[in-house]
């Protein structure tokens, strides 16, 4: 993996911070530091068990951000989903603000972290964690049901669903990189309103409709093995990391999870594009989210139509956090070519169309 973008959390950083915390009990020892490139974390043991301590640039999330992720956190918790439990500063707040940083603190979830070393999007051990994590994900979206927060405010790395949801995707696509700066300095000089254009024009045909058809939903919208820890008959036993979530809808969640899962895209352009799929995990984790919320004709299709674009937004996303915050030119360029772009032209080649067609087997799930 990539060297992490962000210093690590120190130990008397992390004393500090927990000191706001009332109930968090004095440090034993930092265990473990994320790698992850978004945000800085740290596994910390204490005298009254694991907490998980994140910190975040300002730019990237405020106390107000993070607060829109932890009412959601609450819902979900309230209605019987296994979350971990967000800490309190004495005033009741759930992130504090120190500096140049935010940081967020909770209570380590039940359940084995089987996926702490493997990079983000990388697929499932086996096709039973796929058929389980499509079983959480649905009890997540009921669990969901009620909660009706706005869409989240503007702010970047969060997998939002304005452009595809729009009649005129490109015309929300120029709404959306106008609105940042960064992003829209680095398309500069970029056919990247052709390059949309045709990606609509070849993979988009319908979706607005079929979107606009789904109930809104708040999501999860970042449903990899590594967001979840498991317990050992194979389950799911806690759900974290919401730092993408915001009000889209069910089906564009159970999209993402497959995006994220069934394709081994870290190994995309290395000469075996053609297996670097697993229809067995995508029709696994469709049919463990089918035991608890069945999938009718319409929505597996919808599936399958939104699945070679669900990544458009938050690719975008990506490239103005990588232009604008990390002023990481390079990575903010693999993300336009490699993943937004190479991710699109992968469905469209047979190889990608192939896999598609393993999923329209099953009509009815």
């Amino acid at each position: 993996m990539a060297a992490p973008t962000w210093p690590a959390i120190t130990e008397g950083e992390a004393a500090a911070v927990l000191a706001r915390f009332p109930a968090a009990t004095p440090i034993a020892a930092p265990r473990w530091h994320s790698p992850r490139p978004f945000s800085a974390a740290t596994l910390i043991d204490t005298t009254d068990g694991a907490l998980i301590l994140k910190r975040h640039d300002r730019r990237v999330r405020t106390v107000a951000g993070l607060a829109e992720e932890h009412r959601f956190i609450a819902h979900l918790a309230g209605a019987g989903t296994p979350v971990s439990d967000v800490m309190r500063t004495a005033d009741g707040a759930s992130a504090v603000a120190v500096g140049e940083w935010t940081y967020e603190l909770h209570r380590q979830g039940p359940g084995d972290d089987a996926y702490r070393d493997r990079p983000s999007w990388t697929p499932f051990q086996s096709h039973a964690h796929a058929h389980a994590a499509g079983v959480a994900l649905a009890r997540l979206h009921h669990a969901s049901s009620g909660f009706d927060a706005p869409v989240r405010v503007p702010q970047p790395l969060v997998a939002s669903l304005g452009i595809l949801s729009a009649t005129a995707p490109l015309i929300a696509a120029e709404a959306y990189v106008e609105a940042r700066p960064a992003l829209a300095a680095f398309l500069a000089g970029r056919p990247w309103r052709r390059r949309l254009s045709s990606l609509f024009a070849a993979l988009g045909d319908g979706l607005a409709q079929r979107i606009a058809d789904r109930q809104p939903l708040w999501t999860h919208n970042d449903w990899h093995p590594s967001n979840l820890l498991w317990s050992a008959d194979g389950m799911v036993a806690t759900v974290f990391d919401f730092g993408l979530a915001d009000r889209t809808c069910a089906v564009h969640d159970l999209v993402i999870a497959i995006e994220r899962t069934a394709v081994a895209w870290l190994e995309l352009g290395q000469g075996r594009d053609d297996t670097i799929a697993d229809p067995g995990a995508a029709r696994s984790l469709i049919a463990g989210y089918a035991t608890i919320r069945p999938l009718d004709r319409d929505e597996i299709d919808t599936v399958i139509r939104l699945l070679p674009l669900v990544h458009v937004e938050f690719a975008l996303s990506e490239i103005d956090y990588f232009a604008g915050i990390v002023g990481d030119l390079d990575a903010a360029s693999l993300a336009w070519e490699g993943y937004l772009l190479g991710h699109a032209d992968w469905f469209l080649s047979a190889s990608g169309q192939a896999f598609l067609s393993h999923l329209r087997v099953d009509r009815r799930v």
